[in-house]
């Protein structure tokens, strides 16, 4: 990274928490290998404060913003320009600062999640039958992608019901033509939901935590199918060691986050940030942890 002054030009990402993020280290590792006098910096901001600090960063110069949870839906309302993917997500993962002042926001995850199943698993989407686990923010976000790519069923399960019926009644709006049911809130519907799905993605936040159990066990997963858990932080979580375990295969979000980020770096400045620099950033500080 070139030494910092004041003709710097700053990018960051908020989160609440945000200790977890590896966004930093992929995004100056790319910077320093194209050579640009940027910088990517990390803050933790509560929701209530979002709107205040992400229009005090425009006022200060920063080429761009990411957010990651709890703070996308509260970009969502607030900024004044939706791009289509932000208004497909219904959530705001990227901020532009257009030139007339005003944000701008984008989705990249549904970008990231169609790269990252293609690299992990040689597939794409549409045909298959997916089992989403959890439908907050990023599992809303991954069914409606996995509907609009295609996919010929999608089954949705949360432990509070009125997320399941929300993100059922969005894809019978967005495509009708798939067929999308629940799986409830728990228990062995879970299971046999998983067992008969090609694609199962984890959504959930079960799993961060190192002492986390799995919501799912080896009984409900098969050899042929694939796991997709969004969880990035940990190269083989709990539930892709159950997965294994039956003979499925696994991919952490690694990937995900990877895409999503490089996405995200062509809208803020118009170029391809350099993949592979990032790529290695990324597996450096997950895989030799």
């Amino acid at each position: 990274m070139k030494e910092i002054s004041g003709h710097t030009l700053p990018f960051a990402v908020l989160g609440h928490p945000i200790g977890h993020t590896l966004s930093p280290i992929m995004h100056n590792r790319s910077l320093q290998a194209l050579g640009m006098d940027a910088i990517y910096l990390a803050f933790d901001v509560a929701p209530d404060n979002l709107m205040r600090v992400i229009k005090a960063m425009r006022d200060m110069g920063f080429g761009g913003v990411n957010l990651t949870v709890p703070l996308k839906e509260v970009a969502f309302r607030g900024v004044d320009v939706h791009a289509e993917s932000a208004s497909l997500a219904r959530s705001v993962n990227t901020i532009e600062f257009l030139n007339d002042g005003r944000l701008k926001g984008h989705s990249t995850d549904g970008d990231g999640f169609v790269a990252a199943i293609h690299e992990s698993f040689d597939t794409t989407i549409k045909g298959l039958s997916v089992f989403v686990l959890g439908c907050g923010g990023a599992g809303r976000a991954v069914a409606i992608t996995c509907a609009v790519e295609g996919a010929a069923r999608i089954v949705l399960s949360d432990i509070e019901p009125s997320r399941i019926d929300a993100v059922k009644t969005e894809i019978n709006q967005l495509a009708p033509t798939v067929e999308v049911t629940g799986a409830g809130t728990a228990g062995e519907a879970w299971a046999d939901a998983s067992r008969t799905a090609d694609l199962v993605i984890q959504a959930t936040p079960v799993g961060m935590q190192t002492g986390d159990k799995p919501l799912l066990g080896s009984d409900a997963f098969r050899p042929g199918q694939c796991l997709f858990d969004m969880i990035y932080m940990f190269p083989n979580t709990g539930i892709m060691a159950e997965a294994g375990q039956a003979g499925a295969r696994t991919a952490n979000g690694l990937g995900m986050l990877l895409h999503q980020g490089a996405r995200a770096f062509e809208i803020w400045t118009g170029r391809l940030p350099d993949i592979g620099a990032m790529r290695a950033a990324l597996e450096q500080a997950v895989y030799a942890a």
